[in-house]
């Protein structure tokens, strides 16, 4: 009996980053940088080389599935030929309070086009600068704290790759006992497909104090995009950090990010994020409190709609006594989106008297939209106060109707009642002007 024999075609679709070694020296080579951070990016991707691209079989990844991105595309380092700050949406660059800020910094495709600091700011000794030339310029700042006390590029594959093929950054030093009265405001805007790899380092060191706010945007394309990125906050002891960082993608755009903070002893971190664009994004979050006494809060608002998938995973480690962690995502999807949100609370043994909660409060707008909140902890020490929450929803029609009854239309009396579900976090947003951005976001989605 003749057996049919079917064989099939493997596809020759890249499953990930078309990158070689020669990548990284040329990039290297280019931005004429120090030997240490040379030998730092060869060091990473030797790392990169050994890992696997991780799958649906890895604890992390096995509610994230980024299979589809085209590699062809989105591997590309972006050009940066003929970038300008004209090309930036005015919203993006109005200053945070009045018509005043500390210091502004542009990027266009990678591109530093823009930058100011102000002189009082500049005379108490405070760094605002790109990452690049803070490499060379302050080497005894940026290299002990560069990819070596927040994120590793040992954490995984995305990590790895970032720390050998960063393409541009941002490096903010705040010296000790020093304040940054005036807010410090960074955007990165890319216009058209390709990669990039934008760095955040900032040191706050003790008894210091600043407030950041960064930008992620980019003009439309129909073609994919990676943005794989790192963020490395590093709060000095008795410090206080605010940190705000605000991301509307296009819908092309896949994002691939490690955010990681340290807060030191009787300190404060205050970290709000949203997110709003993106086709996919899988980012993970951590806030390590080191030292005894610290605070810090995490304050995440994300809206998917379409065909968007938000995965955010974060964790909260309480790594001294007497630590308070406080973390609230809240989201919205509709249409046939799906976001993710896994959260851990760990205390390391022995550290007793801590006090952290994490919650997720999610609102289901859309029969095909799906939300998943998985929160967790892992303690090891016993007198402690932690606890955890995840709740899920729909909008309710009794206070819909009621707008409605004082002569609202649906559509709006749909937005005031989701608005106000966002309320919360929307004023821990400390800019007027970016709360107005916010909102204009959520009215977007809502309405369309």
């Amino acid at each position: 009996m003749a057996v049919a024999v079917i064989r099939r075609r493997r596809s020759s679709t890249p499953v990930a980053p078309l990158y070689t070694e020669q990548d990284v020296t040329n990039l290297s080579d280019r931005n004429n940088e120090p030997q240490w951070l040379r030998e730092s990016r060869l060091a990473a991707w030797e790392l990169y080389q050994d890992m696997p691209m991780p799958t649906l079989n890895d604890e992390a990844w096995r509610r994230t599935d980024y299979r589809h991105i085209n590699w062809e595309q989105a591997s590309p380092i972006v050009a940066s030929n003929g970038a300008s700050i004209d090309m930036v949406p005015q919203n993006n660059l109005e200053p945070l309070i009045g018509d005043e800020q500390g210091g502004l910094m542009v990027f266009v495709n990678g591109k530093l086009v823009h930058h100011e600091l102000s002189h009082k700011l500049a005379g108490e000794g405070i760094i605002f600068t790109d990452l690049l030339t803070a490499a060379r310029e302050h080497e005894d700042l940026v290299r002990p704290n560069l990819m070596t006390k927040a994120v590793s590029p040992s954490e995984g594959k995305f990590a790895a790759l970032h720390a050998a093929l960063w393409t541009h950054g941002v490096f903010v030093y705040v010296p000790r006992n020093k304040v940054a009265e005036l807010p410090l405001h960074i955007v990165n805007y890319n216009t058209h497909a390709g990669a990039s790899l934008g760095h955040v380092l900032v040191v706050v060191e003790d008894n210091a104090q600043a407030t950041v706010l960064i930008d992620y945007a980019s003009a439309e394309s129909e073609q994919h995009a990676a943005y794989i990125g790192a963020t490395e906050l590093l709060v000095g002891d008795a410090a206080n950090l605010r940190y705000v960082a605000l991301q509307d993608w296009n819908r092309e755009t896949f994002e691939f990010s490690h955010q990681r903070a340290r807060v030191g002893r009787d300190s404060n971190l205050d970290w709000i994020i949203s997110t709003m664009g993106g086709q996919l994004l899988k980012a993970f979050i951590e806030m390590e409190l080191d030292g005894q006494g610290a605070n810090g809060r995490v304050s995440g608002i994300f809206f998917a709609d379409g065909e968007q998938f938000f995965d955010h995973d974060t964790q909260q480690n309480h790594n001294a006594p007497l630590t308070n962690s406080d973390l609230l995502f809240k989201g919205a999807a509709k249409d046939s989106a799906r976001s993710v949100w896994q959260g851990m609370i760990k205390s390391l043994p022995k550290m007793q008297k801590i006090d952290g909660f994490q919650a997720s409060r999610n609102l289901v707008l859309s029969d095909d939209a799906r939300m998943d909140g998985i929160p967790g902890l892992e303690i090891e020490a016993d007198d402690v106060a932690c606890s955890h929450a995840a709740t899920f929803g729909t909008l309710e029609e009794e206070p819909i109707f009621y707008l409605m009854s004082r002569g609202i239309p649906r559509a709006e009396a749909e937005f005031m009642v989701i608005e106000g579900f966002f309320d919360e976090l929307l004023n821990r947003v400390p800019f007027e002007r970016v709360r107005e951005r916010l909102q204009a976001s959520l009215a977007r989605k809502i309405i369309g």
